[in-house]
């Protein structure tokens, strides 16, 4: 597959991943519908993982590359309340719409240090999926992605892990290797650079397979704060482990409540990669709402 297709890949399973994942806010008996594996009702509504992953897209798509300009108004331009994002992103995305230089608000934000929120790192997945012949290459191109509205190291960090995994599973159909488990786990731990989410996927590494999804949340987190270092680690761990079937993964992820949309799309965006579009139920694709053209 060419970069852009392999990037649309990704985007397909975030997009249903997150679409899925944001449906159990809303049920009142979530924790019995993922027990049983009941889906959630159609229709499926998208949040802003997958809004802001739009603009990603469609900067890839014209540029092939980041190009932060472009992409900053991109995303304040595509901004919607409704679309669930994060506290800080309405300021920031409202401050960039109103004119001013992304760089000095991504920098001011939370006292100077920037935000280290999972909102850089849900949009990742595409990104490695883009520039997968080169590994390098992914690093730089997911930090300029994530410094647009996310300054803070760990926000970086978390950005880089989980386009790593994206690009190692992209490149599966070029190489013949597809890491999985620890493997995996520690292939994307090797390149991300020295943090709190590389501390907590080398954690992920020694709680292996057999950990329950309630250890694995005590050990790694789920989201609950919405940082990079609360929420990567923990669907880095969801991909290793159940990689194999997307349903399986996308399940696996719900399960560990805290930033479900969250965990489910990024562990969507990087699965997709491994079961291609075969893999991802027609039905749930059937059931997520129609995704614009970019």
């Amino acid at each position: 597959m060419k970069p852009l297709e392999l990037a649309r890949l990704s985007l397909e399973g975030l997009s249903v991943g997150d679409a899925f994942g944001q449906c159990f806010f809303a049920l009142d008996d979530a924790e019995a519908a993922i027990a049983s594996r009941r889906l959630p009702d159609a229709p499926w509504y998208y949040t802003d993982d997958t809004e802001m992953t739009l603009s990603v897209i469609a900067s890839l798509a014209r540029y092939g590359r980041i190009e932060q300009d472009t992409l900053a108004a991109d995303f304040a331009s595509r901004y919607s309340y409704e679309r669930a994002y994060g506290p800080s992103m309405h300021r920031t995305l409202a401050r960039i719409r109103e004119g001013e230089d992304w760089r000095n608000v991504a920098n001011a934000a939370f006292g100077g240090q920037g935000s280290w929120g999972n909102g850089a790192a849900m949009r990742a997945a595409p990104i490695g999926a883009f520039f997968a012949h080169d590994l390098d290459v992914v690093r730089e191109e997911a930090r300029r992605s994530a410094v647009v509205t996310h300054a803070h190291d760990e926000a970086v960090a978390g950005a880089i892990a989980v386009a790593l995994g994206a690009a190692l599973w992209a490149r599966c159909g070029v190489d013949g290797r597809c890491p999985k488990g620890d493997e995996f786990l520690g292939e994307v731990a090797s390149r991300v650079p020295e943090s709190e989410v590389r501390s907590r996927l080398q954690r992920a590494i020694s709680i292996g397979s057999s950990a329950t999804p309630g250890f694995a949340v005590s050990a790694l987190g789920n989201g609950t704060d919405m940082s990079a270092p609360d929420t990567v680690p923990f669907a880095l761990w969801c991909c290793a482990h159940a990689g194999d079937s997307y349903p399986g993964a996308m399940w696996l992820a719900v399960s560990a409540g805290g930033d479900r949309d969250t965990l489910c799309a990024i562990v969507g965006g990087i699965v997709a990669l491994r079961v291609g579009v075969a893999g991802i139920p027609s039905s749930w694709i059937a059931c997520r709402e129609s995704l614009p053209v970019v």
